[in-house]
Order: structure tokens, then C-alpha cells, then sequence
């Protein structure tokens, strides 16, 4: 197990890193136009749950107006997904730079970074909210076991589901398979789902 944890950390760095650097150009022309459009801050720093439970600073392009964390609780009860989660499709806080962004999950490139200070990994289950991880079941608790990673089997399966037990479902079940081999397989289903808008 150490083994493989040490292998898919240096594939993290290797392919981690050379993205941030052949995506660098992209980065600074979506700085530029939230810059422009929106104003400041071009970034967005969230407060997650980690591996084992600790708390990271998560960061992406902002996507959203700057009172956005304070009008979330007007929004609960368009609450989209079952369980200890929050989407709303049509959301009223979104910019209209970040519709797009958010269309082609151009809002999650940032998050290499987080990757590379070795917070996330590229592969694994999303990193949750303190205020999910306060109302998670026992057993949920289980998809803090690995790193979180951007992108995951359940966002390759069932992007668009609205129940977050069949999402945890997903992560344990990439918990349990997890491989090199899967963490491609996931990867280079990931891109043809964000240049569809999924």
C-alpha cells in the first residue's frame, strides 16, 4: 500500500505540475477576464475536509458575486440534491463569467495548485464542506479515507445525479478498486465530459 501511495503521488506531481505549466497561458487569460468582467478577487478560497478529516484552504477562479457565501442560506430550500450536499442548477449568485467557467469546469483548473501542496490529489472524492462532514451518516465518513481529488468516478458516472448517497456509493467503490490504471481511465473520461458541458 505504501507503494502505491507513493506512486500515485509522484504521477500527481509529474502530471500535476506539467499541466499547471502547459495551462498557464489559459489561467492567466481567465484571470484577466474575471479581472475585467467581475472585478476582484479572481480567486476563491473555501475552507474543506481532507484526508482524515483535516481542513485545507480549497482554491479556484471565483465564479461567483462576492456576497455569495453570505446568500446561501436563502437558497437551502432549492436544494437539489438529497443529503448533505448543496446544488442549486440555475443559481442566482453565479456571474455571468462564471456560468461559463463553470460550464467547462474552467473554475477547477486552480485546484492543481492544491494538488501539487499535496491537499488533493487529481483522482479521488471531492472535498466536502465542514457543515456536510457535521451532518454525514458513520458510514460516509469513510470517503475521508484518501486524499481528495478534482475529479472522481462519480463525477465520470453520474455527474448530474441528485442523490449523495449513490455519490458516496461512488467514491467508496474507487476507495476500493483504486489504481493506476483507474485513476487514467478516470482522468481521460473527465475530459470529454468538460468540453460537453457535464
Amino acid at each position: 500500500m505504501a507503494d502505491a501511495l507513493r506512486r500515485k503521488r509522484a504521477f500527481d506531481l509529474v502530471v500535476g505540475g506539467t499541466a499547471l505549466v502547459l495551462l498557464t497561458p489559459l489561467l492567466g487569460v481567465v484571470a484577466l477576464v474575471i479581472r475585467v468582467a467581475d472585478g476582484g478577487p479572481v480567486i476563491f478560497r473555501q475552507t474543506r475536509v481532507g484526508l482524515a478529516g483535516r481542513p485545507f484552504q480549497l482554491i479556484k477562479f471565483r465564479t461567483m458575486e462576492r456576497d455569495a457565501e453570505d446568500r446561501l442560506d436563502e437558497l437551502m430550500a432549492r436544494n437539489e440534491i438529497s443529503g448533505p450536499a448543496f446544488k442549486v442548477t440555475d443559481d442566482p449568485r453565479l456571474t455571468r463569467t462564471g456560468r461559463v467557467l463553470r460550464a467547462a469546469s474552467i473554475d477547477e483548473l486552480p485546484q492543481l495548485w492544491n494538488v501539487l501542496c499535496d491537499d488533493m490529489s487529481l483522482v479521488g472524492p471531492r472535498p466536502p464542506l465542514p457543515r456536510e462532514v457535521d451532518a454525514y451518516d458513520p458510514w460516509h465518513r469513510r470517503r475521508l479515507a484518501i486524499k481528495p481529488g478534482i475529479t472522481g468516478l462519480w463525477q465520470v458516472h453520474a455527474r448530474e445525479g441528485q442523490d449523495f448517497d449513490q455519490r458516496v456509493e461512488l467514491d467508496l467503490e474507487y476507495i476500493e478498486r483504486r489504481s493506476m490504471r483507474l485513476d487514467l481511465e478516470i482522468l481521460v473520461r473527465t475530459i470529454p465530459a468538460m468540453f460537453k458541458g457535464r
